[in-house]
């Protein structure tokens, strides 16, 4: 595992969610999956994220992945359940239930029915907090319509709602400015393809979407991505090289259908995922099986 001071950095996967034939949740194969995650050296999963269709779930099914989750982790392996919910007071409820779960932090968007200003982004953070568990922001402007920019994490920060953000935009220039706004607050990882960069930038810690389907390469990546070590950053180049066609597929709309399917070339079990999201069509799926392919027979794992 990576070194880590605190339960939300490190490496957490966002984990993909698999199902039975008849589309109801196979919480035995999760469970599975959230201990081999723990095997092949990632920190921590994040259940009930976007890979993990939480949209789709009953309340049952998503207060028993959470339970799922945090029973299959063994010591030192912490879930970080995401709590996103159209109102504040069902975020801070999801919020508590991933506390009473056993979990060590939780993962917040904002506030997405409409496009919120700074003020009700504060107040929804304000619930959240109440929880009385760690915060990660989630910035993910695309989807939810609002951007927490680095001034407005600085005043979430130095209210004490959050400990962390995972940062989305795809734009590394923010790391810059985050860090000189709000220096204690973590910059996580959010994109598997901007990770060399955020890693240089001084992140500690990578909410994950490709470890699901190759663990082992992603976590020796973050490892040498964020060291500080010039001669891991040169060894870290290549690598990255070979494994960014297909780390990409994690900022493409259909990322889940693309990282459940390379899960599938990979050995594990993917497999299809509830409506809306619907099969991919086969030009893209051709598209993402010669990447997976290409990247296992490098020899990645």
């Amino acid at each position: 595992m990576t070194t880590r001071t605190q339960p939300w950095q490190g490496i957490h996967v966002a984990t993909a969610l698999p199902f039975n034939a008849d589309n109801s949740v196979d919480y035995s194969a999760f469970a599975e999956h959230v201990s081999w995650l723990a095997a092949n050296g990632c920190d921590g999963v994040c259940p009930n994220g976007s890979l993990g269709e939480y949209q789709t779930l009953t309340p049952a099914e998503r207060a028993k992945v959470v339970e799922t989750a945090v029973a299959a982790s063994p010591e030192g392996f912490t879930a970080m359940p995401g709590v996103a919910a159209y109102g504040a007071d069902e975020s801070r409820r999801w919020a508590e239930q991933a506390r009473d779960a056993g979990a060590a932090s939780v993962l917040a968007l904002p506030p997405n029915t409409f496009k919120a200003d700074d003020e009700t982004v504060l107040a929804h953070y304000r619930e959240v907090a109440k929880a009385g568990l760690p915060v990660v922001a989630y910035n993910n402007p695309y989807d939810t319509k609002v951007d927490l920019s680095p001034e407005l994490l600085a005043r979430m920060h130095a209210e004490g709602l959050i400990v962390a953000v995972k940062e989305f935009t795809g734009d590394v220039r923010r790391a810059y400015e985050i860090a000189e706004l709000a220096p204690d607050l973590d910059l996580l990882i959010g994109s598997d393809d901007v990770l060399l960069e955020l890693g240089l930038a001084g992140a500690v810690g990578w909410i994950a979407g490709y470890p699901n389907a190759i663990p082992q390469s992603t976590v020796k990546l973050y490892e040498l991505a964020t060291s500080g070590r010039s001669e891991d950053i040169t060894a870290a180049l290549p690598l990255y090289r070979d494994l960014h066609s297909l780390l990409r597929w994690d900022s493409k709309t259909e990322f889940v259908q693309a990282i459940k399917l390379s899960m599938d070339i990979a050995g594990r079990k993917g497999g299809g995922c509830r409506q809306p999201r619907s099969p991919l069509p086969a030009d893209m799926a051709a598209r993402i099986t010669a990447d997976t392919e290409a990247v296992l027979a490098k020899g990645y794992r």
